[in-house]
């Protein structure tokens, strides 16, 4: 789905930025701002293998035109939609670096030990953000703060890339809190979005996905996440059909 633009920044941004913008310094050695915007590596074994494993891949790796940036939704792309990556969007000259549990703040850490721009990638994948109100580390205004820290970091280090933020997939069986929360997120990322293009900062993208895996009712199909959160093969089919299009040209 092509992105969205709106002509002002949304409330939710709005007071984001000016509550960052109004704070004090950080005293004692304290780090400003949340932590959703303090980057952080992970501390888990088997997150840090993978995490160093991502960090390989972009040192490693040659010019790469497409990166796909994120956490377990994107990680799996290795696992239930292997064989969709490998139809759809392998083609297409793609690397992922997703690590299971990322939060905002380990991957901008990931970002600081492996910048991105020697890879000189045409298109960045971003889904970042769920583990952030999942984990209840951070509320929607510091959630929204770490995945526009990601998003402006990455248009940084690969100036001539297309930042493609994908709205945060809605969670849970029913209807809940959490999803409130992801709404107003993703409603503000549009209006970021809209704002940095109409300014002429940067070149960004959004892509809302979410109503792809909810059914009228507002309950998600097991069929497409069947714990509610991850996606089946099923749905990495809709998550490539979605963004393939916009990785093409």
């Amino acid at each position: 789905m092509p992105f969205s633009r709106v002509s002002t920044v949304g409330p939710l941004l709005a007071a984001v930025l000016f509550s960052f913008a109004s704070s004090s310094p950080a005293q004692d050695g304290a780090p400003e701002g949340p932590t959703s915007t303090t980057p952080a590596p992970r501390e888990q074994a088997g997150s840090i293998a993978r995490q160093d494993e991502c960090i390989r891949r972009v040192r490693e790796s040659g010019p790469t035109r497409v990166l796909f940036v994120g956490d377990s939704i994107t990680q799996s792309w290795e696992g239930p939609g292997r064989q969709v990556w490998a139809e759809k969007i392998a083609p297409l000259g793609a690397l992922n670096l997703g690590n299971s549990g990322d939060r905002t703040e380990h991957v901008l850490w990931r970002l600081e030990q492996a910048p991105l721009t020697r890879l000189a990638p045409e298109h960045i994948v971003l889904l970042i953000g769920t583990n952030n109100l999942g984990h209840g580390t951070s509320n929607a205004a510091e959630t929204l703060a770490g995945i526009v820290e990601v998003a402006r970091t990455l248009a940084a280090q690969c100036p001539e890339a297309t930042i493609h933020i994908l709205e945060i997939l809605p969670r849970g069986e029913r209807f809940n809190a959490m999803r409130g929360d992801i709404l107003q997120i993703n409603q503000a990322l549009r209006a970021f979005v809209a704002a940095e293009n109409a300014g002429g900062r940067a070149r960004f993208d959004t892509h809302a996905l979410g109503d792809r895996f909810v059914n009228p009712d507002g309950s998600i199909p097991r069929e497409l996440m069947p714990d509610f959160l991850h996606l089946t093969p099923s749905g990495y089919g809709i998550w490539a059909d979605a963004i393939v299009p916009e990785l093409s040209g």
